[in-house]
């Protein structure tokens, strides 16, 4: 992957990583619940799940392209399509509700914490669209498919990480703050969504 790519892929990797999801929300409130010592065990079964996800996507890409190389081109244009689309869903979702149960409380394992996470990142189905979507806009056919699953897998985990882990750590302070200007903020997120499904089918 080329540098300027790779620079592209990390910009809108953050935007994501930032934008309003049950993984984001699930290391919102376990940080309220359990501190940031235990939601980390939540923030990495939800890496580790996207991992699989960013990899059933791009392999099931890659097995498409050796089929028909021009597909590449049409998957980037319907990617694109897709995802200025969820950008409009995202612009009209109410802000974030942190609803904290009792049974929620009781499951204090990292074991459970960590299936929380990497359940909450495969078992919703919109993530594996996302991705089927997202990764193609930066798909390079002249490259090793491996390796760029390596440098994409690794970017986004680092990234996913990050924003989460912070999102823990401040989680007393961001929750409140979302619950009332969260319609803003899934605003900015929303556009950031169709700025990139408009410019990366037109940038390739």
């Amino acid at each position: 992957m080329v540098l300027q790519t790779w620079l592209l892929y990390l910009i809108a990797v953050i935007g994501l990583a930032f934008a309003p999801g049950p993984n984001g929300l699930l290391a919102l409130t376990h940080g309220v619940l359990y501190g940031r010592s235990k939601a980390i065990w939540t923030i990495i079964g939800g890496v580790i799940g996207f991992v699989v996800v960013i990899a059933l996507s791009m392999f099931g890409i890659g097995a498409i392209i050796q089929t028909s190389p021009s597909a590449l081109n049409i998957l980037k244009w319907v990617g694109g399509a897709y995802l200025i689309w969820l950008g409009i869903q995202l612009w009209r979702t109410p802000p974030v509700n942190l609803i904290i149960s009792e049974k929620a409380i009781a499951e204090k394992k990292r074991s459970a914490l960590f299936m929380q996470g990497a359940i909450a990142a495969v078992s919703n189905p919109k993530v594996l669209l996302f991705f089927g979507a997202f990764l193609p806009q930066f798909i390079d056919p002249q490259i090793s498919l491996l390796t760029q699953f390596f440098v994409m897998a690794l970017t986004f985990s680092v990234v996913e990480f990050a924003v989460e882990f912070m999102l823990a750590s401040v989680s007393v302070y961001i929750g409140p703050w979302l619950e009332k200007r969260g319609q803003r903020f899934n605003q900015v997120c929303g556009g950031l969504f169709v700025v990139i499904g408009i410019a990366l089918p037109l940038t390739q």
